[in-house]
């Protein structure tokens, strides 16, 4: 039995886990913990690419255990947080349960928050591009779905820990909610080339706008903590375009 093999696709099981355990935790609306979990998954994302790459053992096994474990970690965890956020901030605060014989939670203001999920679908959509794709090899085309879950599983946190009333209010507003999530499909789906943070070399020449972004990134994160994360993506897809408009 080839151990080395293996070893790739039994990091990729491990994100997997840690997307269920973030699934978990989401609806016990523990949102730092779901967050924790979904870093550690992108945390082992990357490196089960590494040791395939380190091992020479790359596999169409392992493409689709990848992108079925990024289905869950950064496609499932991000729709359901935004399920929970527009349940918790819909104007009849609570879901009529589906148990009920009069069907209430047909109505309008309850099936609103099962748009979140158009995230997922979005994720879904993004990865099964991903998989077919084969301009996405030195940089991407669209919002990577690890960054778009971090973007979304940054707003609890961000409305947990702003002390900005007007920030808060509007990341607790449905609708602005319900913007951000289409805006989210659209930017992982969008025909945007958007750079690889993996720099071949650190020279100034070729790796310019990375090293400029995880500088801000840096001091981003030092002065603004969580609040820095969604700052620090649109910075990100910012940086790109700017960067396709000079290189075009």
């Amino acid at each position: 039995m080839n151990i080395k093999a293996k070893i790739p696709n039994f990091i990729t099981l491990l994100n997997l886990l840690s997307g269920c355990i973030a699934v978990v935790f989401v609806a016990r609306d523990q949102f730092e913990l779901a967050f924790f979990f979904v870093c550690l998954g992108i945390f082992l994302d990357f490196f089960d690419g590494f040791f395939a790459r380190l091992f020479k053992v790359q596999s169409p096994l392992g493409v689709q255990l990848d992108s079925l474990a990024d289905m869950v970690t950064s496609g499932l965890v991000p729709g359901y947080v935004m399920y929970k956020l527009l349940l918790n901030f819909n104007k009849s605060k609570e879901l009529v349960s589906i148990c009920e014989r009069d069907y209430k939670w047909l109505e309008l203001d309850n099936l609103w928050p099962f748009l979140g999920f158009i995230i997922t679908l979005g994720s879904c959509y993004r990865l099964a591009k991903f998989n077919i794709d084969t301009r996405q090899t030195d940089s991407f085309i669209g919002l990577p779905t690890p960054a778009n879950a971090l973007f979304i599983l940054s707003i609890p946190l961000v409305i947990a820990s702003t002390e900005i009333t007007f920030l808060k209010e509007a990341l607790t507003n449905s609708y602005i909610l319900m913007v951000i999530s289409i805006l989210s499909v659209y930017m992982m789906n969008a025909e945007i080339s958007l750079f690889s943070l993996k720099m071949k070399n650190f020279s100034w020449q070729n790796s310019k706008f990375q090293i400029i972004f995880l500088l801000l990134a840096v001091i981003l994160i030092v002065t603004l903590k969580i609040v820095a994360l969604p700052i620090i993506i649109l910075l990100y897809v910012l940086m790109s375009v700017i960067q396709n408009k000079m290189t075009s």
